[in-house]
């Protein structure tokens, strides 16, 4: 649905995207993450036309953002960081004058409309000017305003920045809804929202892609595997010697003893390989008793924060 190849641009002696390359496929919610300068917004503003790359493509269901601006254009919803509104309009009015600009048939405009506002949850809202809503219901006219035209793409730029904890999470909500219908790309530096937004993350830092995967991959890969914390009451050697013939077993080492015959083991193994059943009836089979069987919580901010802070 979405392909860049080797995106590149600078800004005078700022080179703010170094060849980023990524897909986004049908239906999936994707999360662009990075602190604050990493090049997200740059990267963003040229798929939706914005700014031209320096080098490298990127395509739209297949039209290029260069050749075909104005088809990428009817195919994507784009709700900047900014959100750019006219303040002094009504909800509706304003709905109408993007029905225009976005060449929605008069006589289709009344039901696009009842719909985003339905859709949004601007109802309540209706009597009043965009200045004088609070910010989340600026966000969400905003994305009433990227969804109006029924786009198969929304692109959302630091949606979330600004709001109170009850408006993020109703924003969020709203997205996982929306997230149903379209193919999303939710560009944020706050890891909590696109972790519990977003089907796959990428992280972006000093315009360069250091890391992707979904939120369960790339914590396997921070530690360089799976872990899992286990606690056993057996003979000591006898379970050294059977955990040593498992093939998956990458690593294990023993982190604690007890009097009365339990010991706790720390078992790695390579990403993807989740060894909780097979160890759960290695102890049955051998007739130990088994008290903890655990796999270590991914640890996202850790992982973020690894990847963010190496020296450029």
């Amino acid at each position: 649905m979405i392909s860049a190849s080797h995106l590149s641009k600078s800004f005078g002696s700022t080179l703010a995207v170094n060849d980023v390359s990524f897909e986004v496929t049908r239906g999936e919610v994707l999360g662009f993450l990075g602190p604050n300068g990493a090049g997200k917004t740059t990267t963003m503003r040229i798929l939706t036309c914005y700014h031209p790359a320096d080098s490298g493509t990127a395509t739209i269901a297949g039209f290029d953002v260069l050749e075909n601006p104005l088809e990428v254009r009817k195919l994507i919803g784009y709700l900047p960081e900014n959100n750019p509104l006219y303040m002094d309009m009504g909800i509706v009015d304003y709905l109408e004058f993007i029905a225009k600009v976005r060449n929605i048939l008069p006589s289709k405009r009344k039901e696009k409309i009842k719909h985003v506002i339905e859709l949004c949850g601007l109802r309540e809202e209706l009597g009043k000017d965009i200045g004088e809503l609070s910010k989340g219901f600026r966000q969400r006219v905003g994305l009433a305003q990227a969804l109006i035209h029924d786009p198969d793409i929304l692109i959302l730029d630091e949606p979330t920045i600004g709001l109170d904890p009850t408006q993020i999470i109703e924003i969020r909500e709203l997205i996982k809804r929306i997230g149903k219908e379209k193919t999303i790309i939710f560009c944020s530096h706050i890891l909590p929202e696109v972790s519990a937004t977003c089907d796959r993350i990428i992280i972006i830092h000093q315009g360069e892609i250091v890391g992707s995967g979904t939120p369960e991959e790339m914590a396997s890969k921070g530690k360089g595997g799976e872990t899992i914390y286990i606690t056993i009451r057996g003979p000591l050697q006898e379970v050294q010697a059977k955990l040593q013939t498992m093939e998956k077993v990458k690593e294990f080492k023993k982190i604690g003893e007890k009097e009365d015959g339990l010991t706790q083991f720390e078992i790695k193994s390579d990403i993807g390989i989740d060894l909780s059943e097979e160890l759960f009836f290695l102890v049955a089979q051998n007739g130990w008793s088994l008290t903890e069987l655990r796999k270590e919580t991914a640890n996202l901010e850790n992982i973020f924060l690894q990847l963010t802070t190496k020296e450029g």
